[in-house]
């Protein structure tokens, strides 16, 4: 039974790897740069950012990384 477990969590702990990968690849670089020493962070976009596609790419790429790290860590510790 642990042995169906593992192969299960294996599973799916490289399935989330592969989704993670794609996920970050996708994300746009910070741009904001020295443009927010003179105010211009503060534009529309950056306070409305969080309900963009790209804030959900985000929240979804920081729930699978604890996903990932939560499963590496079972998976470490011979379960």
């Amino acid at each position: 039974m642990a042995t169906v477990i593992r192969i299960i969590l294996t599973v799916l702990f490289i399935l989330i790897c592969i989704v993670m990968t794609v996920l970050v690849l996708a994300q746009q670089g910070k741009e904001e740069g020295l443009g927010s020493i003179g105010g211009m962070s503060n534009s529309y976009w950056s306070q409305n950012k969080s309900r963009s596609m790209e804030g959900n790419i985000v929240k979804i790429t920081k729930w699978l990384a604890v996903a990932f790290i939560l499963i590496a860590v079972v998976l470490n510790l011979g379960f």
